[in-house]
């Protein structure tokens, strides 16, 4: 039978990670939908690599509205997540794409196992943001959906989504560095080489890399040009145009293939 699997943020546990407390959402989602009582299991992880087996103690219920407001587990012991984590701490820097575009690239690239998000906005993105606060509704929607995504494909680590970020910011913040194993790729259009040529100048068996993905309007001349004066190296996918979306996702199945755990 396969674990059933709850989330709970490193602050729900007590001192000695003996214990730890389900809120609202979880916790209805264990007593009212999986319907597990006191005695039960249930395995909890906590989004940064952590995994426990674990003792349904106590349901609490909210006394106005008669609804689960919350539960409390004892811990067993820890356990090794219900799946591993790829050796290679890779982040994707995303151009801003239309509501349910961006959605499935944070699902299905933390399916894949990618370690953190970054979007961009960029010359020619798809949309604009209207403030910092409709950044930051956005960038929690992505939080909740790379959440669940982690819970269903038994990730013990959710990945980061940071708030979207300038281009020229983002590029002149990952230059490239001669001592440091990490890459940085930039994947476009035109203007690049073939990624098995290119790839044999990265670092063998690099431990992190950063790669960046454009919008479907493509690349501006001078995104190009920066990106290139950075040290970025610019690689290209292949003869045929691919939405941008479609882009992100091949990307991080591409770099975990050949260096993460995706064989």
């Amino acid at each position: 039978m396969s674990r059933r699997r709850f989330y709970a943020p490193p602050s729900a546990f007590n001192a000695d990670r003996t214990s730890v407390h389900l809120q609202a959402e979880e916790a209805r989602h264990l007593v009212d939908v999986l319907r597990l009582k006191p005695g039960d299991e249930a395995f909890v992880f906590d989004g940064e690599g952590r995994e426990y087996r674990c003792r349904v103690a106590a349901e609490e219920r909210d006394r106005h509205r008669s609804s689960t407001s919350g539960a409390s587990l004892e811990i067993s012991e820890e356990v090794n997540p219900a799946r591993p984590e790829s050796a290679l701490q890779l982040t994707l820097c995303v151009a801003l794409l239309k509501g349910e575009k961006f959605d499935m690239v944070v699902q299905k690239t933390t399916e894949l196992g990618v370690w953190k998000i970054v979007p961009v906005v960029t010359k020619f993105a798809d949309i604009r943001l209207k403030d910092s606060a409709d950044g930051a509704r956005r960038t929690e929607r992505w939080q909740r959906i790379a959440l669940e995504a982690s819970k269903q494909s038994g990730r013990a680590r959710v990945p980061l989504i940071e708030a979207p970020c300038d281009f020229n910011t983002l590029v002149e913040t990952e230059r490239a560095d001669e001592e440091s194993e990490h890459n940085i790729i930039f994947f476009s259009e035109r203007e690049g080489r073939g990624f098995n040529e290119m790839i044999t100048q990265l670092t063998s068996m690099p431990l992190s890399l950063t790669a960046m993905i454009g919008p479907e309007g493509g690349w501006a001349d001078e995104e190009l040009s920066q990106a290139r004066l950075s040290g970025w190296t610019i690689i290209t996918l292949g003869g045929r145009v691919l939405r941008a979306e479609t882009a992100a996702i091949a990307v991080a199945a591409l770099l975990q293939h050949r260096f993460g755990d995706l064989v």
